[in-house]
């Protein structure tokens, strides 16, 4: 770098910061990974927010001092920011231009089991660390059978919280306010949510609408030989009855309605940005332009 960078400075589309405060086992390595690989090419620096034991509530105190690293640390702009933290309102530090959120969402059962058999296995992106659950052998339908911590649907409870954000009552587990909040946040603070189940065609958007970070990003993801092949291992899906006995929760309704939810609103997004030809998408071009321009230059 050449040295710090003065505000006066910096060109418009410089000053930008996104933050991907990415739930677990969402495919979120998978999706940071093209980040890093397109960083250099596109100029843009990749940072990862690392809290001590994984905690995604920050005390109030790194709370402003997060906000103030994210808009004030111009060496790290254009910036990308990753990290397991539930959502932070800047605006209630008197911050004038936000940064940009983004997310990846995934079926709450199907997160569930990967996250339960990761813990126990690992995955093939880092084979040989150990694992908190290293040796347990018993499999997520005999764990739900026998009414295991590790399986049960509180635990089902997490995708809600880290969009709802900071407040206690996002953590109370099967709070109807907290998913209220979420959705309201995933409508109004997030720039794009996907889901893991469609990761390409968010890949796909996100490129048409913020080239600056993802500028070739779609192929990388289709031809990369790293980027998107994180898989945990030893992962056994679970039988329809074991599925059928989560679903009898109210948690589970309502992680459920929130992905339905979020779900939707992607959908809805790429119906209106891409087109399908032959089995493939296409990027809409610019569908708008300006006309009876006044007053009339000379």
């Amino acid at each position: 770098m050449d040295g710090p960078r003065q505000d006066a400075a910096f060109d418009e589309e410089d000053d930008i910061v996104i933050i991907y405060n990415r739930v677990p086992k969402t495919a979120s390595t998978s999706f940071t990974n093209i980040a890093y690989d397109l960083c250099a090419k596109n100029r843009y620096h990749v940072l990862h927010i690392n809290t001590t034991k994984n905690n995604p509530v920050m005390s109030l105190q790194d709370q402003v001092r997060f906000v103030k690293n994210i808009t004030t640390w111009n060496e790290m702009k254009p910036g990308f920011y990753h990290g397991h933290i539930s959502y932070l309102d800047f605006a209630k530090f008197g911050v004038k231009k936000k940064p940009i959120y983004i997310n990846v969402i995934r079926d709450p059962i199907e997160r569930l089991v990967s996250y339960y058999y990761f813990l126990r296995f690992g995955d093939d992106y880092r084979p040989g660390l150990r694992r908190r659950k290293q040796g347990d052998k018993k499999t997520f339908d005999e764990c739900v059978a026998e009414g295991g911590s590790d399986c049960a649907p509180e635990k089902l409870w997490l995708q809600i919280p880290f969009f709802c954000g900071h407040s206690s009552e996002c953590w109370n587990v099967g709070s109807r306010w907290a998913m209220d909040q979420a959705k309201y946040n995933l409508i109004n603070e997030y720039f794009l949510v996907g889901v893991t189940e469609e990761l390409e065609d968010f890949v796909m958007l996100l490129e048409a609408a913020l080239p600056r970070f993802f500028r070739g990003a779609t192929d990388l993801y289709r031809t990369g030989k790293k980027s998107h092949l994180r898989k945990t291992t030893e992962k056994k899906l679970p039988t329809k009855q074991t599925i059928a006995k989560l679903q009898q929760s109210d948690i589970w309704k309502m992680e459920n309605e929130f992905y339905e939810f979020a779900l939707e609103q992607f959908q809805f997004i790429r119906a209106h940005a891409v087109r399908e030809k032959d089995g493939d998408l296409y990027i809409l071009t610019q569908n708008f332009f300006y006309e009876k321009i006044y007053p009339k230059s000379n």
